[in-house]
């Protein structure tokens, strides 16, 4: 009928990493003054051999969403993968766009930030250099490992994160898995997760007219690349679908009622938020 967002709050692991930024230790309570960062162990050093060339795990994955990948994969992938985020001194507005997407005007040397269809915002990665130059010829590459990057949508207010926007595969991530990522977690896809199934039943609990229920993948999941081959995976949402079965011969306005009465249940559960990107609501009229 419609698409709705589900709240959205930063999970306590996110909301600490950014609490953390700027102090004078580390996480584990080492202080940063004095410190020696010379030699093989300095992580500044860690990408120093990198030759610029895509993760071929992740690469693997990508591809595999033509056949019969999954989204998890990707993300599997990306956990231990090295990606690039775009730098700019400045950047035209709308200079660069990608299905729906423009950017957001930057000044100094900031990150690029995308708009998203509905407005967000949006965090494009890229998993090589090459890519990252095709799209955006002055954007300075800058090596991050990916869970690191989608610390950094999210310290930008980012919900999405686009990785290789322009290219034959465009994949974007999702809220969920943006954030499951930046706490280096399993993602588990809203349509693959078996305890949603509970939450949805309990907020039907009491609504007479609705006979039955089930989850599925939304119409927003798959993607499109750029040659047109179909992908399992990848697009931007909604993501869940919920078929309500209701009963017969119920006037519009009952329906309308219901269909509200269920979003403000689910609205109000804290698992539902963080599981669920959108959502989109499929109505059935249910057998006598």
């Amino acid at each position: 009928m419609g698409e709705e967002h589900a709240p959205r709050h930063l999970p306590g692991h996110i909301a600490a990493a950014l609490a953390r930024a700027g102090e004078p230790s580390d996480s584990a309570g080492r202080p940063w003054s004095g410190r020696d960062l010379a030699g093989e162990g300095n992580p500044l050093h860690r990408f120093d051999a990198d030759d610029g060339a895509a993760d071929p795990g992740v690469e693997a994955a990508l591809e595999a969403l033509a056949a019969d990948g999954d989204e998890e994969s990707v993300h599997v992938a990306l956990a231990t993968a090295r990606l690039f985020v775009p730098v700019v001194a400045t950047l035209a507005e709308g200079a660069v766009g990608l299905e729906g997407f423009t950017e957001d005007k930057e000044a100094d040397m900031a990150l690029v930030t995308l708009s998203a269809p509905d407005g967000r915002k949006a965090l494009p990665a890229f998993t090589s250099v090459d890519r990252l130059a095709a799209w955006h010829a002055e954007a300075r590459p800058v090596a991050v490992f990916a869970p690191r990057a989608a610390l950094s949508a999210v310290s930008e207010g980012a919900e999405l994160l686009v990785l290789d926007p322009g290219a034959e595969t465009t994949f974007v991530l999702r809220r969920p898995a943006v954030w499951a990522l930046a706490q280096q977690r399993v993602w588990t896809p809203s349509y693959r997760d078996e305890g949603l199934v509970d939450v949805v039943g309990d907020a039907i609990e009491g609504i007479g007219q609705i006979r039955g229920v089930r989850l599925e993948p939304g119409r927003g999941v798959v993607s499109r690349a750029r040659s047109g081959r179909i992908l399992n995976g990848g697009g931007h949402g909604p993501e869940l679908r919920i078929v309500l079965e209701l009963s017969p011969g119920l006037p519009a306005d009952s329906v309308r009622d219901i269909v509200a009465e269920l979003n403000g249940r689910l609205a109000g559960s804290e698992r539902f938020a963080e599981a669920v990107d959108s959502v989109e609501i499929s109505l059935r009229s249910a057998a006598d």
